[in-house]
């Protein structure tokens, strides 16, 4: 029976394990894969205490940050259901492991939805990205493409108009599924080109991004872009959730402000929560918030 299960390595998840070590608690940190939003995150500028960084290097700090604290995550799990028990939670593995514990942190991110057209994959972090505010000023003076029709696509034209030359906003329905205000602001724009019922079909490049298709009233279209930013929503990774702790519509958990969820001793920090704020710091700060209150809730039941 541990203290506290951690459910996901990005960086939530990596700051609760640093903090449970710090509080000397028998905890478990576990994973499908280790590294979260690192590994879609090309530059990196906007994180406090480090001027410049990319994904992959906060990976490698956060990993010798790990070590150092001897902090042993297990990788390759995939938590398939949870279970409240007598004395707190049970957590079934794909692999048919069971693991106990007091509490649970859950911070099992988010994926960003794909587009799923050739090239996507091919220059993700080339010019591909889906963060307008992490890789956005990589842009500085080019021409891009933003992709969507939502309030996240029109965040990042906003984000994007005082940084790129010409910004191409690439939106598959008629009208935009956005805040009026948002779509004031944007419409008003003069190095904004709006592209509505356009369908996005190859993302082209050489070692880098160079260009865009897409099809609109029966015909291919091509840009000459420097940049792709896709903005068509996220998926939680929450699957394993479902009738355990109150989610939204979207499916992201809800929490408070002290990250606890609609079930006593259950915590969740990062992108799979309801914040609607994705950042770096956020996610870290949640995590450590998560920790502490799972530590105050066991200490108040002993």
């Amino acid at each position: 029976m541990f203290d506290v299960l951690i459910i996901g390595a990005g960086i939530a998840g990596q700051t609760a394990a640093i903090y449970a070590t710090r509080k000397q608690m028998k905890y478990l940190l576990v994973a499908k894969e280790l590294g979260g939003q690192f590994l879609e995150s090309g530059e990196i500028l906007n994180y406090p205490g480090i001027i410049e960084t990319t994904g992959f290097e906060l990976k490698k700090i956060m990993e010798e940050q790990l070590e150092y604290n001897n902090i042993k995550p297990v990788e390759g799990v995939k938590i398939t259901r949870l279970e409240e028990i007598k004395e707190g939670f049970r957590a079934y593995t794909d692999g048919g492991d069971k693991y106990d514990a007091k509490t649970v942190v859950i911070a099992s991110g988010a994926r960003p939805k794909r587009l799923g057209v050739p090239g996507e994959e091919k220059y993700l972090k080339k010019g591909v990205t889906y963060c307008s505010i992490c890789d956005g000023p990589l842009f500085n003076g080019a021409d891009v493409a933003v992709v969507g029709g939502g309030n996240s696509a029109l965040e990042a034209v906003d984000f994007m108009k005082d940084i790129a030359k010409k910004i191409y906003l690439i939106n598959n329905a008629a009208e935009f599924n956005a805040h009026e205000y948002l779509i004031e602001n944007i419409t008003a724009l003069d190095n904004v080109d709006i592209i509505n019922e356009a369908d996005t079909t190859q993302i082209l490049g050489d070692e880098m991004v160079s260009g865009l298709r897409y099809e609109s009233d029966s015909k291919i279209h091509e840009i000459k872009v420097k940049g792709v930013i896709i903005e068509i929503g996220r998926t939680p990774n929450t699957d394993f959730l479902q009738g355990f702790v109150e989610l939204n519509k979207r499916d992201y958990v809800v929490i408070d402000c002290q990250a606890r969820t609609s079930r006593a001793g259950v915590y969740a920090a990062g992108d799979c929560t309801s914040g609607e704020e994705y950042q770096y710091v956020i996610a870290a700060g949640q995590g450590c918030i998560a920790l502490l209150k799972a530590s105050r809730y066991l200490a108040g039941r002993s």
